[in-house]
């Protein structure tokens, strides 16, 4: 059986053209991801998924960045509209998991809609007072417990409706004071320090995917994570996590120099598979060629990931909605 392509990948845009078509066809891109430029209504977005499965001549995932609040590809009316995540968490308050898990489920619902069957979320970046505006209410408390309790939540949501969690950024991001769109953010904490970031994360070890963090940690290497054997291998065994770990997007600043190395460079150190967005086709054939198809192990933990995406129960969802509505309102 042959591997998938080692990479995920974005069309250009809300339609796909023919050199698109067979890029993808040759390629084979282990999932896809999905943008705001992408959607139309919600007839086109069913047809872009549909072909993008036909292209590679398999139903595989797609995923999109649906986390509610500022970071959120699908708005009203094609979907729910909800508050930060942290705002959530602290309206409402000894309900939040309950209510997180049920904001999870209707979303999860509204993607498979559309046919898109993962999301990258939860987020379980233990968050601080400093943390940079573009994290910090996309972030789920301040606590590793309540962390790793919320996010187990979500991803249990998705999960129940039939779509596929990433849990990020691992190993945790939470730290970073500056952006990782914009430039490399750099953590300087003592390595003791760490362990309440990486709580989290050594919580949802058993989640199928999950995705890293463009973060320079001074205690534990000079590379920034998505590159850095030495905290993929910290991932890989100290956190536990043994599921298909994809890079965060590579074409972002904090990572610096020829995409095609970067690419190379973060398979090396351990990443099962590059996302890479946002490019000119030209640019997207020479990351994927870098990257290469998927190592056994990579494969195997892409098989599994598959494998987690389970067809739902059909459910109330105006009940849910309700239900999530006044756990909110009773806070």
């Amino acid at each position: 059986m042959s591997r998938f392509g080692a990479t995920v990948l974005d069309p250009v845009g809300p339609v796909l053209s023919a050199e698109e078509k067979a890029f993808f066809r040759d390629a084979d891109p282990f999932a896809f991801i999905l943008f705001a430029r992408h959607v139309v209504d919600g007839d086109q977005l069913r047809r872009l998924c549909g072909d993008l499965r036909e292209a590679v001549g398999r139903n595989a995932l797609i995923t999109i960045d649906q986390e509610g609040g500022r970071v959120q590809r699908l708005v009203p009316p094609m979907a729910s509209q909800f508050l930060p995540p942290l705002e959530e968490v602290a309206q409402a308050g000894d309900h939040a998991a309950e209510a997180m898990n049920l904001r999870y489920q209707i979303i999860a619902h509204e993607l498979r809609s559309y046919g898109i069957d993962s999301n990258c979320a939860p987020l379980v970046d233990v968050a601080a007072p400093e943390t940079h505006p573009f994290l910090q209410n996309r972030c789920y408390g301040m606590q590793p417990d309540q962390v790793a309790a919320i996010g187990r939540a979500v991803a249990d949501g998705l999960l129940a409706g039939g779509v596929v969690p990433v849990v990020k950024h691992l190993p945790g991001h939470g730290r970073a004071v500056s952006d990782s769109h914009k430039e490399l953010p750099r953590v300087s904490v003592p390595r003791a320090a760490l362990d309440q970031d990486f709580a989290p994360f050594k919580a949802l070890n058993d989640l199928p995917m999950g995705m890293t963090a463009h973060l320079l940690y001074d205690a534990l290497d000079d590379r920034p994570a998505t590159l850095s054997p030495v905290i993929m291998q910290q991932i890989r065994q100290e956190i536990g996590f043994d599921g298909l770990i994809m890079t965060d997007d590579i074409s972002m600043q904090a990572l610096s120099g020829d995409r095609g190395q970067i690419a190379q460079q973060a398979i090396a150190a351990g990443c099962d598979a590059v996302l890479y967005c946002n490019a000119p086709l030209a640019d997207k054939i020479r990351v994927a060629e870098a990257s290469g198809q998927m190592t056994s192990e990579a494969q195997r933990r892409a098989d599994r990931a598959i494998a987690a995406r389970e067809t739902p129960e059909t459910i109330d969802i105006e009940a849910l909605k309700a239900k999530h509505d006044a756990l909110l309102n009773r806070a």
